[in-house]
């Protein structure tokens, strides 16, 4: 099991409010810098655009520092996620996470099934584990309900027990729920507050250890160490009006994090 970051611990930082969006390998370097051996890139289009070139360039950057690289995306059609296989072929990546919904595609769990029959076997020869997230738009049975319907140990879920409380699923049930079943973990606390006039709830990411994220109940449970499951730190920061304390506070945020998972060691 090995601890790293995600490109959503950079959400702001890379984004295109951003006066100079971070490379790629800018938060390669910064990860090793931090002490993270895994570096997960999720939800970043443009690596599709990667030629053979860039992405033999990318996976020499990171082995140069020592780090061991991930992939995420989104969907489960086939032909996306053969063309994420082949980059992570191409990355020497053995985990990509994904989920079941797309903007134009929101499959029911026997659809997201069949699917997955089709796609995981080249996975599976390839050695390449897809993991599919807890996250409010499915409900983690329906989550699991596809899983176990797959049934091969190179699918399972990348547990992310925060995304699912807009589902009104308490997170330690996903937890519980999900546990033999984890190939992933995303690390990052959340927390409600008062909104103005004590009129409704913010549900927002808060630093990582002042929140409602039971870290220990879910090691405790998963096992990530016996089962060689990685931790990935990301984040739920709110905009703070302006992008320099945004950034600022990101940064602290994520320091944080990967300081206090690697003490944990």
């Amino acid at each position: 099991m090995s601890y790293g970051l995600s490109t959503y611990a950079y959400f702001w930082r890379l984004s295109d409010k951003a006066p100079r969006p971070l490379t790629l390998d800018e938060m390669l370097a910064e990860t090793r810098e931090l002490g993270g051996e895994v570096f997960q890139i999720c939800d970043y289009p443009p690596i599709e655009g990667y030629n053979d070139a860039a992405l033999d360039a990318l996976r020499a950057t990171a082995a140069g520092y020592g780090i061991t690289l991930e992939l995420g995306t989104r969907g489960v059609r086939p032909d996306h996620l053969a063309r994420y296989l082949r980059i992570a072929r191409r990355l020497g990546v053995t985990l990509v996470r994904s989920m079941l919904n797309t903007a134009d595609h929101r499959p029911t769990p026997a659809e997201a099934t069949a699917l997955l029959r089709e796609t995981v076997p080249a996975y599976a020869a390839a050695g390449v584990t897809l993991g599919l997230e807890t996250y409010e738009q499915v409900s983690t049975d329906d989550l699991l309900s596809v899983v176990r319907g797959v049934d091969s140990p190179h699918l399972g879920v990348v547990l992310d027990p925060g995304n699912s409380v807009a589902r009104l699923e308490r997170p330690v049930d996903v937890i519980d729920a999900t546990a033999p079943h984890v190939v992933n973990i995303h690390v990052k606390d959340f927390s409600f507050s008062r909104r103005d006039g004590w009129v409704g709830f913010t549900f927002a990411g808060c630093l990582l250890g002042e929140g409602l994220l039971d870290h220990r109940h879910m090691i405790d449970t998963v096992g990530p160490d016996e089962r060689g499951v990685n931790q990935i730190v990301e984040h739920w920061l709110p905009w703070q009006g302006g992008f320099e304390e945004t950034a600022r506070l990101e940064d602290q945020w994520t320091r944080h994090s990967i300081t206090t998972l690697l003490r944990s060691k």
